[in-house]
């Protein structure tokens, strides 16, 4: 067996968690890949609406396996913030939630690091969600980390120490006042104390050896489906950098994230959204400042899941699309949120870049260069309700047109359809 993969090719915030769950009932198991409490992930169903930061979303079925991979990074706190939003709703998650050993923690004091760090760069803040995401990942690459293993060793309160004061030291110098910092809300030695607690609870979930556990899996003939976070515009490599995240969120990320030879990826199914958002700092080329950027805000209820910060909503970008497509290997296309333009008498797509008097035939270096234009394509809107569509052949006519548009520039199919926040707002080819 293979592993499919799913992952966002925009600026994050395309509705994983939704498809996700969707996909469940159809898998064995599924692994997040990356990432950590920065994500937000969406799932509606019954009336209901949960958020998840860490735990993968198939947590809804619990004849599925959940497995957070070694290349996530963990707040223990938040984790069973989590799990106890879940147990509120009637679910025991760690009866099919397993935790690799080799997943980093995330520390009290890497969040303050994250606060400290933002606030020393002024008006070129990279727009962090202060999770301590950056740092976390900093100390798992400089060797200085702790993992998930680390906690059942009787000397893990000595290397916790010695790691805090590295990083207090570090705050001092920066000159950031931590004490009168709060960490969502709670004084740091009040946080400090729940993260422990948090850390005693976490003994007693099923902490694995992921890799042998997957790839044995595999060998079994057990499907997997790797989930991963963020999106690929925010890869640390290939993204909008510096303004990205700190890990590798395209699907080479799962081969490193899971412990997944390459040989063993299968379907790689990349979402969109039917336009652009993005939280935070950084280059958005299509980025829109009028009244069609706040009606898909308002409309789509482009707020952060994690931050509640309001996005920046633009066109849909298909040069960014082809270019996520093809780092990914995408060769099955989710396209979310159609709904959100229902009332749009016309759709801007942007399908170049024009820099002076040059067409830009690939993907830039730098997207941020204050003379990089986006070149438009008008397309008619749909004008509808998709309240009442049950298949691909009966949607409206300019929609259909919108995707087989989209099919056409980037060379791979539009399989599945979302008109909605439910899992049921679902259309299938």
């Amino acid at each position: 067996m293979k592993v499919d993969v799913i992952l966002g090719l925009q600026w994050g915030d395309e509705g994983k968690g939704k498809i996700v769950d969707v996909f469940t009932p159809h898998y064995d198991i599924i692994a997040r890949f990356q990432g950590g409490p920065n994500a937000g992930h969406t799932i509606e169903f019954g009336g209901k609406k949960f958020v998840l930061h860490t735990i993968p979303s198939g947590i809804f079925h619990p004849a599925t396996l959940n497995v957070i991979g070694n290349g996530v990074i963990i707040d223990p706190y938040i984790l069973f913030k989590e799990i106890g939003v879940l147990h509120q709703a009637g679910m025991k998650p760690e009866e099919n939630l397993l935790i690799s050993r080799r997943a980093h923690l995330i520390l009290p004091t890497h969040r303050l690091l994250d606060a400290a760090l933002e606030s020393q760069k002024g008006d070129g803040k990279i727009g962090s969600t202060l999770k301590g995401i950056g740092p976390t990942y900093t100390d798992k690459y400089g060797r200085n980390g702790l993992r998930v293993g680390n906690i059942l060793e009787p000397n893990f309160q000595t290397n916790y120490s010695k790691l805090k004061s590295l990083h207090l030291e570090l705050i001092h110098q920066i000159g950031f006042d931590y004490l009168n910092h709060t960490l969502d809300g709670i004084p740091f030695e009040e946080y400090e104390k729940k993260w422990f607690d948090a850390v005693q609870q976490m003994k007693a979930l099923r902490l694995i050896d992921s890799e042998i556990f997957l790839n044995k899996a595999l060998d079994e003939g057990k499907s997997v489906l790797a989930e991963g976070a963020q999106g690929t515009m925010l890869d640390v490599d290939f993204g909008s950098y510096p303004f990205v995240t700190s890990s590798n969120t395209i699907s080479s990320g799962v081969c490193a994230g899971l412990g997944i030879a390459p040989q063993r990826i299968g379907q790689v199914f990349g979402i969109f959204k039917a336009y652009c958002t993005r939280v935070g700092s950084g280059p958005f080329p299509t980025e829109l400042h009028d009244e069609y950027g706040e009606n898909l805000r308002v409309g789509g209820n482009e707020f952060g899941s994690t931050t509640g910060r309001p996005r920046r909503c633009g066109w849909l970008d298909l040069p960014a699309l082809q270019y996520a497509i093809m780092l990914n290997g995408v060769n099955s296309l989710i396209m979310m949120k159609s709904d959100v333009m229902n009332t749009f008498p016309t759709i801007q797509v942007c399908t170049d870049y024009e820099i002076g008097n040059n067409r830009l035939t690939s993907f830039p270096f730098e997207l941020d260069q204050e003379n990089l234009k986006p070149v438009y394509l008008p397309m008619p809107g749909w004008n509808t309700s998709l309240s009442d569509y049950a298949s691909f052949e009966q949607l409206p006519k300019e929609l259909n047109e919108y995707i087989k548009f989209i099919e056409k520039k980037v060379g791979v199919p539009v399989d599945i359809l979302s008109y909605g926040p439910d899992r049921l707002q679902t259309l299938k080819k």
